[in-house]
């Protein structure tokens, strides 16, 4: 494989349990959790688990260590050196910056933090190249601060940052309360992904196409819209597919259900992802395998999907 890419990764999702555990210490953080075994159950998401929301709960014991520069940059290295040995060549890393901003670090601090740690593995693993993408997240009261992600955005674009995106609950915040944080985005120029049509419907999903998204993360609803699945397949939108994680959040309720199958015979430029490695106990080899064995994909097919992936990725520069 010429290329062996990931396109949807969530930093706080893929945290390592022990990190997480040796933190705390640092930090003096009583964490819910005695050992770092416990800490790992804390970290993963229970195959019982029943909706989005109560996977996203999945991300607060890690982000109460993740509001410190060293660990910022420490969790970033690790994730670039777990992403090289496992023998990826590209990847872009995505988190949002409001949510480390606890103990007086602003967004600009934090995504500091974030690509000096991510370059520095690079520094260190040079066969990998990575970029970053920059959260808003959907919420009642955080416009102000989505706003300032898309400023950070803009100051560090084409240091490390590529994109901008939208992430958190989508069924209790329509992405069309978005509008004004994306027009920004789009007046300055960012690539935009989305996360849509993963816990909301096909609608969800044209907007965000209307919001400017050239890429959208999940994305599964469209595989029922069959003018949607049109309008992908001729405009070459790339689907960012979790298949694990959708799992999880019950998108599916079987893994043999899930309608990645439907989406590539569609001729819509699907992408296969791990989302979230330490709460989904994922990496983006097992779910090649998983897709493989489960979903009856083919070699050949894995192999489009990856260059799908190669042709998505924002970073274009990298050759």
């Amino acid at each position: 494989m010429e290329h062996f890419a990931e396109l949807h990764l969530h930093l706080d999702g893929s945290l390592r349990p022990e990190t997480v555990w040796e933190l705390a210490g640092k930090q003096g953080i009583r964490i819910p959790a005695g050992s770092v075994e416990e800490t790992r159950f804390k970290m993963q998401v229970p195959e019982n688990c029943r909706t989005l929301e109560e996977y996203l709960e999945r991300f607060d014991l890690p982000l109460m260590v993740l509001q410190e520069w060293e660990a910022l940059e420490r969790v970033s290295f690790e994730l670039v050196e777990e992403l090289a040995g496992e023998g990826l060549t590209y990847a872009e890393i995505r988190f949002a910056p409001q949510l480390s901003m606890k103990n007086g670090m602003s967004q600009d601090d934090v995504t500091e933090a974030v690509i000096r740690g991510m370059r520095r593995g690079m520094e260190r693993y040079p066969q990998l190249s990575a970029g970053l993408i920059l959260c808003c997240m959907r919420g009642a009261d955080n416009q102000e601060q989505n706003v300032q992600t898309i400023e950070t955005a803009k100051k560090y674009f084409g240091d490390m940052v590529c994109a901008v995106d939208l992430a958190g609950a989508e069924s209790l915040f329509p992405t069309s309360a978005f509008a004004p944080v994306f027009a920004r985005a789009r007046e300055y120029g960012l690539p935009i992904t989305i996360h849509a049509g993963e816990a909301a419907g096909a609608d969800s999903m044209r907007t965000a196409l209307s919001f400017g998204a050239g890429r959208i993360g999940h994305g599964v609803a469209a595989a029922y819209d069959d003018r949607l699945l049109e309008q992908l397949a001729d405009e070459k939108i790339c689907l960012e597919v979790c298949v694990s994680s959708n799992y999880h959040t019950k998108v599916v309720s079987r893994l043999e259900d899930h309608p990645l199958r439907r989406l590539y015979d569609s001729g819509v430029p699907v992408t296969v992802n791990s989302d979230n490695r330490t709460c989904s106990g994922t990496s983006l080899k097992r779910e090649f395998a998983l897709i493989r064995q489960r979903l009856g994909f083919t070699d050949d097919e894995l192999l489009k999907m990856q260059k799908y992936a190669w042709e998505a990725r924002f970073l274009k520069q990298i050759q």
